[in-house]
């Protein structure tokens, strides 16, 4: 076959995955004798020839200021080792389909193909060593070693091979059924096979297909049908206890409500509910008319009121939360990314528009050595590093910030990862409509093509995990492509695309059979028509497959062209696959052939019904909720408090929280870490809801509940206090607790037939139930996963309340102390000796904490969780530097107990006068010193946060990037004006595959002015592709600003954002469109982020005009530590050449986000000192760097001013955002660029 080979190596300064690896080879795996690391990209260009080589080469895979290239072959030193590594066939590979996504894009034509691999040298080892540096970088799950010099592409071809029916099926024996089922892989047990063949033997009379046998076992997978939370519990059993009396009464209470909710009707009782009994009462009760209710139950769904430019409108939020375990411990990239990834399609299934997420995770301790790990898995350290980086990679491509994120510490999670993900949504009512299809209706396939990925995953998931699992668990897992599914968010905000929908589902677990399948009862689904990644897939392979970013929509006949249209705008294919039938069956078609033809009623069976008994067992002996933890034991009150501030489950996760997008959307209200130090955690994530048009005021807020330890003593206690702590966190934030709705994650062990087993989910729901009944707040929604075993290895009993809620932005508060001789409150929820609530208490409690920060009595406020009243303290302290003084006599051990529920609040005024009626103690004042003063002792701050941050510093680096700036002034700028003024500039924008900007960028110019142009960039077929050109040269000629907007632009691949924005700047029509702009209608240019890297390789930023760049030219590359960085910065104007920056003053000093992985602007130094002589250096960093840029330099102009790329999101400054850490509240550069004209 036809191919050329290119090695590109970057730079050793700028190889920072090089860097990386060596310090994780010489640091973690102790290799003392490795001397260097280097990693080597290798291309294989298919079917091109040497001209389109040399093109590719040079416009997409190489970067001459930053890139070594190697052409054909490559030489490594005689005390280099190395070895070279490829994804395993059928994983989706980012990069290679980025870089022939590029080639197609600037070539005008397909075909040509690139297989990419990888190459690690390392100099100064031995054999042994280079074995166990393979043995932790390759995991066989995703990628696997390949000769040096092999070429391992292979073209697909079309499957010529029928679908196997299962011969003698209906005729087998027990033990002939068990043999074809281990053969097939098929995961149900012995009693749902036969009764799957009776169905055939005695109702359709003939043998199964070998897909209808998967998919029924798909869908009877506890994945897809939730098998263990509907077996049937047919008895109760209570050990003996002190604590039996209040656990009992809990259990006939739920009776009760049983008997309330359904009557006379016979309704199994199961764990599905006992989740579900309370929010079926408090509707019968009328005390729940928010709920919206339909057939589609994706995501949990509510109606709210939104203020919108004063008037009010209708407004559905949607809220989810999503387990990826198994997927993430045996490929924690992939699985974490498509945690994220299928969540956000559930509530986006529902027609809502994705703002903001949270990221809950269980790990065992990060810290271990390599050597622990256990037979068959990963090294904690490299689970949970991986699966970061898949979730934010998925987060921050995709455009959906993430608010929150905590990960949990607990020895059982080394049984299996607990990998969650929960979001909010929200859409305007009047665009969502729901309606049952009806025969005639036709489905729509829309999004991403369909591949091999993800074969198996559900049943896959519904499995224990073995030692087995990493060698054979490949097929399961997907790798998700953030970009794409990005296009379908959009599309799904077309008010006349929502509408047209009357159902929607999304491709998860079990691919079209279940996507398709659930959407009504008789269908035909024609396989022939669904687009594939590449030839060769099986019908069983097409009905089976979870490829990701694929939705399934219910539309009109009458539509179909119309909708078809719409996704095309957005770059979307939608394809007819299926018809709605009158008849009840599950139809489908391949090759002319009904390999799955079911009937619905056997589908809906669920197999056959499950049975088990429940025993509740005792607590251990000790009362957790009033012990102080081992750790923390001792008469050392200084020693007792650092040692409570170094736990693993108290210690500072800062390096893992600022790896997440917090920003994207422009939405968010509270950032993850407050005050001016940027070091206090908030109490959960708040985000205004995303009008599109117009302002608003409405915000939403999430917090979650759970802690592994009480869950583990007692689950009851712990179903009971993550429902408390989940409440207590929205009230410390302002919200009402009252008016919040609930969503569970459970996650337990294999239960099997152990009825102490069944006894864990069913006591914690039980507990559960008991807040939510005497409090009035039901839980919609929920998720379980029943495999949390490993051997014998069990995780935590888990369960997680996640709480919502709304209110107003100017009601959220954080918890970081906001000014010295402030009274610090402790409100506390007392409980009796079996930890029992004193729910009227809470109450009252609550009702009057959000009526005290209504009116702006009170400041702050944290919850008491583990580590106790000092924790919350100290991260009180840590925020903004204000130091505490204990007043109150506290007993040694109050410092420390769990007092779950209660809030220590930061009060403005006499707390006699303002706490009347409430049970509070004040536990002393804010001072001016540095420390935190305890019973005599002095505990210094910088002190304890150094600490405090250094516990997990090895597994998740914090960069504290300080630097003494180089002093750069320019002032020889003149105002410069167009020769042509316009009262309402145009602000062309144009929009690619993977932008993510676009919204926050065209609200900044709307609100300065502005009129915004937008267009789409269509690359479905090479004649889009052409007309998309001259498109985007259409909208830059009618324009007086083009305004290139962040995002990951093919997901910033291959190696490095900006590529295929330069290239598209380079064709020959967009170039003219361009320079005419700047030369005669003196335009003006913006690009931020993605858009400033487009810019700079274009050489637009450094020379004005569009030219190649030399060796010596500016370059971005990836921020200095390696990591994704997301962060408010300082930035100081240093230069007035630019009309960007008209409305400031040089030394002007602004506050903005900051979220990249690629913003370090880098160059040798002739080529900076010509840039600060010419005043070109527009900002810099002040006192922090967080990317390593040369000299600190954050923003860049042309040489004449009217060209500005910038790293700092400044188009995500809004009023009312970020409300707990410095920040500016305007952005001046749009209104700066709109009066340019005027």
């Amino acid at each position: 076959m036809d191919f050329r080979r290119v090695f590109v190596e970057k730079k050793e300064d700028y190889n920072i995955e090089s860097q990386a690896l060596y310090r994780d080879f010489k640091d973690y795996l102790e290799i003392e004798s490795l001397e260097k690391v280097r990693v080597i990209d290798v291309y294989d260009i298919i079917n091109s020839t040497r001209e389109e080589y040399d093109r590719i080469v040079k416009d997409i895979l190489w970067d001459v200021n930053l890139d070594h290239i190697y052409e054909s072959s490559i030489k490594f030193g005689k005390d280099e080792r190395y070895f070279r590594v490829e994804f395993v066939p059928g994983q989706y590979n980012q990069r290679e389909d980025a870089s022939m996504e590029a080639i197609r894009l600037l070539l005008c034509k397909k075909g040509i193909k690139v297989k990419h691999s990888k190459i690690v040298a390392l100099k100064g080892i031995d054999e042994k060593e280079l074995n166990l540096i393979k043995d932790y970088y390759i995991n066989p799950v995703e990628m696997r070693e390949i000769e040096l010099d092999s070429f391992t592409y292979k073209e697909r071809t079309e499957s010529h091979n029928g679908i196997e029916i299962v011969k003698g099926f209906i005729h087998m024996s027990e033990k002939e059924i068990a043999h074809m089922g281990e053969k097939w892989g098929i995961g149900m047990d012995m009693e749902d096979l036969l009764f799957c063949q009776k169905y055939f033997r005695d109702e359709e009379k003939r043998d199964p297909t070998i897909t209808e046998l998967k998919v029924i076992d798909t869908y009877w997978s506890d994945h897809c049908r939730h098998t263990t939370f509907m077996t049937e519990i047919m008895d109760v059993e209570f050990e003996e206890s002190i604590y039996r009396s209040l656990i009992e009464k809990a259990f006939n209470e739920y009776m009760e409500s049983r008997g309330y909710v359904y009557g006379d009707k016979e309704k199994p009782l199961c764990l599905m509910d006992l989740a579900t009994i309370n929010s079926r009462e408090i509707k019968k009760r009328g005390l729940l008319n928010d709920l919206e209710e339909s057939e589609e139950i994706n995501a949990a769904s509510i109606e709210i009121d939104v203020d919108v430019d004063g008037r009010t409108e209708r407004w559905l939020l949607m809220f989810k939360n999503e387990t990826h375990n198994h997927p993430t411990e045996i490929e924690p990239f992939g699985g974490a990314s498509t945690c994220l990834g299928g969540c956000i399609r559930d509530p986006l299934s529902g027609r809502s528009y994705v703002y903001q997420a949270m990221r809950i995770t269980g790990a065992s301790d990060p810290r271990q050595s390599f050597e622990d790990t256990l037979a068959g898995k990963l090294p904690q350290r490299v689970i949970t590093r991986s699966a970061m980086e898949g979730y934010s990679s998925y987060g921050n491509q995709i455009g959906v910030p993430t608010g929150f994120v905590r990960e949990i510490y607990h020895e059982g999670y080394v049984a299996k990862r607990m990998e969650v993900g929960a979001l909010v949504a929200a859409a305007p009512r009047e665009n969502v409509i729901r309606e049952s299809p009806k025969p005639g209706d036709l489905v729509l396939l829309v999004g991403g093509r369909t591949g091999k990925d993800g074969l198996g995953g559900a049943v896959g998931s519904s499995r224990e995990h073995t030692e087995e699992s990493l060698e054979t668990g490949g097929a399961e897992v997907q790798k998700g492509n953030p970009p794409l599914e990005r296009k379908i968010l959009r599309l799904f905000r077309n008010a006349n695309v929502s509408r047209m929908i009357k159902k929607c589902n999304d491709f998860g677990a079990g691919g079209i059979s279940v996507a398709i399948g659930e959407l009504a009862d008789g269908l035909f689904i024609d396989l022939n028509q669904v687009p594939v990644k590449y030839p060769g897939l099986d019908g069983t392979e097409l009905a089976l497959s979870e490829s990701q970013e694929r939705m399934a929509v219910v539309i009109d006949r009458e539509n179909l062209e119309e909708f078809k249209e719409y996704a095309r705008d957005e770059d979307l294919e939608a394809t007819l696959v299926a018809e709605i039938t009158k008849d009840n069956r599950l139809i489908m078609d391949w090759r002319g052939d009904l390999i799955v033809d079911i009937s619905r009623r056997f589908l809906d069976t669920n197999g056959v019904s499950k049975k088990t008994d429940v025993l509740v067992q005792k607590p251990e002996n000790h009362d957790y909720l009033k012990s102080i933890p081992n750790h923390v034991k001792g008469n050392n009150i200084r020693a007792k408090w650092i040692r409570n501030m170094t736990n693993l489950n108290t210690a500072s996760q800062k390096g893992l929280i600022e790896r997440f997008d917090h920003t994207v959307g422009g939405g968010t209200v509270l950032m993850p870490l407050g005050g001016k130090h940027r070091l206090t955690p908030a109490e959960g994530m708040a985000a205004r809801i995303p009008v599109l048009k117009g302002k608003t005021n409405t915000c939403s807020l999430m917090t979650y509940g759970f802690e592994p330890n009480l869950t583990s003593w007692s689950p009851f206690h712990g179903g009971m206090y993550a429902v408390v702590k989940s409440l207590a966190r929205i009230t410390a934030m302002g919200g009402d607790y009252r008016k919040a709705r609930l969503t569970f994650q459970e996650y337990f062990e294999r239960l099997g037939e152990d009825r102490a087993k069944w006894g864990k989910p069913f006591s914690a729901l039980l507990g559960a139930y008991l807040v939510q009944k005497n409090l009035n707040i039901p839980s919609i929604g929920g998720k379980d996963s029943m495999s949390g075993t490993f051997e014998d290895i069990d995780v935590p009993p888990t369960i997680i309340s996640f709480a919502v809620a709304t209110d107003r932005m100017e009601n959220i508060i954080s918890p970081e102390f906001k000014e010295t001789g402030s009274n610090i409150v402790l409100i506390s929820l007392n409980i009796d000796d079996k930890g029992m609530i004193n729910f009227d208490q809470l109450d009252t409690n609550y009702t009057k904490i959000k009526e005290m920060i209504d009116d702006g009595s009170i400041i702050s406020a944290s919850t008491v969780k583990f580590g106790g009243i000092a924790r919350s303290i100290s991260e009180m302290t840590f925020g903004n530097g204000i130091g505490f003084k204990f007043t109150s006599d506290i007993g040694e051990d109050e410092l420390f107990l769990p007092k779950y529920g209660s809030i220590i609040v930061e009060i403005n005024g006499e707390p006699d006068k303002l706490l009347e009626g409430v049970d509070y103690k004040v536990l002393g004042r804010t001072i001016d010193g540095g420390y935190i003063d305890v019973l005599g002792t002095k505990i210094d701050l910088k002190q304890l946060i150094k600490d405090w941050g250094q516990l997990l510093n090895d597994v998740f680096p914090i960069e504290d990037g300080e630097y003494e700036p180089m002093d750069i002034e320019y002032t020889e700028g003149v105002n410069k004006f167009p020769a042509i003024k316009v009262s309402k500039p145009r602000v062309f924008i144009p929009i690619f595959t993977g932008t993510h900007g676009e919204y926050d960028m065209a609200r900044s110019f709307e609100d300065a002015g502005g009129v915004v142009d937008s267009y789409v960039f269509k690359s479905i077929s090479e004649k889009d592709i052409k007309k998309s050109y001259k498109e985007i040269a259409k909208g830059i000629k009618e324009c007086q600003i083009l305004a290139i907007p962040d995002g990951a632009v093919l997901g910033d691949e291959p190696s490095g954002g900006g590529k295929l924005i330069a290239n598209i700047l380079k064709n020959a029509y967009v170039e003219e469109a361009v320079m005419n702009l700047l030369k005669n209608k003196d335009g003006l240019i913006l690009g931020i982020g993605n858009g400033f890297k487009g810019l700079l390789r274009s050489g637009l930023i450094a020379y004005g005009r569009i030219v190649d760049l030399e060796e010596s030219s500016l370059g971005i590359t990836f921020n200095e530590s390696g990591q994704y960085i997301s962060t408010m910065v300082k930035t100081k104007v240093v230069s007035n050449l630019s009309p960007w920056f008209s409305k400031k003053e040089v030394g002007d000093i602004q506050v903005l986000p900051l979220s990249t992985k690629e913003g370090r602007i880098v160059g040798n130094v002739e080529t900076i000192e010509e840039l600060t002589r010419k005043g070109q250096i527009a900002t810099q960093y002040l006192g922090f760097n967080p990317t390593g840029s040369m000299m600190g330099i954050e923003a860049v102009t042309s040489p004449d001013g009217r060209i500005l790329g910038r790293i700092a999101s400044s188009d995500r400054v809004d009023a009312g955002l970020y409300k707990n850490v410095e920040r500016s509240e305007y952005e001046d550069i749009f209104k700066a660029g709109i009066d340019y004209f005027g």
